[in-house]
């Protein structure tokens, strides 16, 4: 699988919140590199192809490290956004190599429809795999159609790629199908309604 992005970076050697602040406000993202055993490298990232780049969940970086001519794989383990602006402030990567396993959280995507007038409850909305580093999927599928009330999904039943395979036990529940809480609250009230009328009347009797 090719690389999600390519992106050049170069490395830096100020640090702290100012020298971060004089780079974004160049253009620049701040990052560090890390994994294998390495010391960690402290990157400058071109700013808006890095942000349109992690766009993508668990998105394969080609790194290319002040213009060397053999490019690394990145894979982003964790994002600093600034909390009002569209910026993001830091980006920590981890170093992989094609071939390697790497674990990973992969989004859940619910296709077709339960039992008609059921409340599917979600346990789980992604799921923690270990995939190649180089053949993340980007989604994973889990079909409602024909399941209906009382019906459960399990680990075990989310069909994975190939050389996928999920860290949770095989039995942990990702959804449930259940009846509507509505219908239950709608009847105790009207079962509520009805004895609070039937002790009216007896009021009235007994008057």
């Amino acid at each position: 699988m090719a690389a999600d992005a390519k992106l050049s970076a170069s490395t830096r050697t100020e640090f702290g919140k100012g020298a971060s602040r004089r780079l974004r406000r160049e253009g620049a993202t701040p990052a560090v590199l890390y994994g294998h055993g390495t010391d960690p490298v402290h990157l400058a990232l071109p700013a808006q192809e890095t942000f349109l780049a992690l766009r993508t969940a668990n998105a394969l970086l080609e790194i290319t490290v002040d213009g060397g001519k053999k490019p690394v794989l990145a894979l982003v383990k964790q994002i600093q956004r600034d909390p009002i602006r569209p910026v993001i402030e830091h980006v920590d990567l981890l170093l992989v190599k094609a071939g390697e396993k790497v674990q990973v959280d992969v989004q859940l995507l619910l296709t077709g429809e339960a039992e008609r007038g059921s409340l599917v409850n979600h346990d789980l909305v992604s799921l923690t795999v270990l995939a190649p580093a180089t053949d993340i999927p980007t989604e994973l599928e889990v079909s409602l159609d024909g399941l209906v009330i009382g019906d459960q999904v399990l680990v075990s039943d989310v069909k994975l790629p190939e050389g996928v395979e999920a860290v949770a036990e095989a039995d942990t529940l990702v959804l449930s199908v259940n009846a509507p809480i509505v219908e239950a609250e709608t009847e105790a009230s009207e079962g509520a309604e009805g004895e609070a009328a039937e002790a009216a009347e007896g009021d009235e009797a007994a008057e």
